[in-house]
């Protein structure tokens, strides 16, 4: 059996291929090679996390762009990315591992037929790595050809805390221990992206491990941009309309503001509807793309969507044309 466990390794080194992203400006090179559009803070902390081979724990409401970012790193870095998509009730056997118990009960029935075996070596067989299914956490620690994959954590606030104390282990040392095996631990580290919507509060513990950043709604300006990348194909004056639109909308006292995700998917939407501009009835009809609840819909539609348009159209009509 080979030992993944290296004793000279006490503490992680950075993770390798950093060379590609050597600086902050290499950095929102690589975000803009994978069509995110980032403001410089968030390329500052991507740069020290792959420097200092630390966890990177992003925080932001749903919609924000936050799994973009682990799937773009591991796309322009040119990466494996290994998603855990974490849920109320996820277990070790789901994260990191579990014992393929049927395969273990046929190597038991043969060896009991054939005899050629005693107990401690067929309990020694069944518990070593050929009966072992790895799940993302444990491939994560795996080596690779290409280098350490991205290791994507995403929406961690959804589990239990029980699994955040698990964390600690993998993100402090990047190991993880199997009883029966012994210590399995990463040659080198993956780079780790955690992200949580703040359902829940996250235990200081975890968030100590890692380096943090808040993503939050665009401004209007990196919105519109965002636009430019992500809907190419909408007109220039709908989107500028829909960004003030949607600005205005995250000013509301609604239960579930819209995202980025839903600003892009609203574009194309009024764009496959032959859209060039916002209109009351089209703002109406589409509500369903910005909004998931009934009750935010019913407190836009109508009069308040047709104010924040008025709104968004005067303003527009002053700006200084270019």
């Amino acid at each position: 059996m080979t030992s993944h466990a290296d004793p000279a390794q006490a503490e992680p080194k950075p993770a390798s291929g950093t060379p590609s992203a050597g600086s902050v400006e290499e950095v929102l090179e690589l975000l803009a090679a994978g069509r995110y559009v980032g403001e410089r803070s968030l390329a500052t902390v991507l740069f020290l996390a792959l420097k200092l081979g630390r966890p990177l724990f992003l925080e932001g409401e749903a919609g924000t762009g936050k799994t973009e970012i682990a799937k773009v790193l591991a796309d322009t870095l040119g990466r494996r990315l290994i998603r855990l998509q974490c849920y109320e009730g996820l277990d070790l056997s789901s994260a990191v591992y579990e014992w393929n118990y049927p395969r273990q009960m046929v190597e038991i029935r043969l060896a009991e037929v054939t005899g050629d075996r005693d107990r401690e070596t067929i309990a020694s067989d069944i518990f070593s790595r050929e009966f072992l299914i790895e799940r993302p956490l444990l491939q994560a620690l795996e080596p690779a050809a290409g280098g350490p994959p991205v290791l994507l954590i995403d929406e961690l606030d959804r589990t239990d805390e029980p699994f955040e104390a698990f964390l600690l282990e993998l993100l402090s040392d990047f190991q993880v221990t199997i009883p029966e095996l012994g210590t399995v631990k990463a040659p080198e580290p993956p780079i780790v992206i955690v992200t949580s919507n703040r359902t829940r509060e996250i235990h200081d513990a975890l968030k100590r491990r890692c380096l943090y950043h808040w993503v939050g709604y665009p401004s209007a300006a990196r919105e519109l941009e965002i636009l430019k990348v992500k809907a190419p194909d909408t007109p220039a004056a709908l989107s500028r309309e829909i960004v003030g639109f949607i600005q205005r909308l995250r000013r509301l006292d609604l239960y579930k503001l819209p995202g980025v995700a839903e600003t892009i998917d609203w574009a194309d939407a009024l764009t496959q509807l032959n859209k060039v501009a916002l209109d009351p009835a089209a703002v109406d009809d589409t509500l369903g793309v910005l909004l998931k609840y009934q009750d935010d819909i019913a407190k836009v539609e109508g009069s308040e969507a047709a104010r924040l348009l008025t709104e968004v159209k005067r303003d527009l009509a002053a700006e200084p044309k270019d």
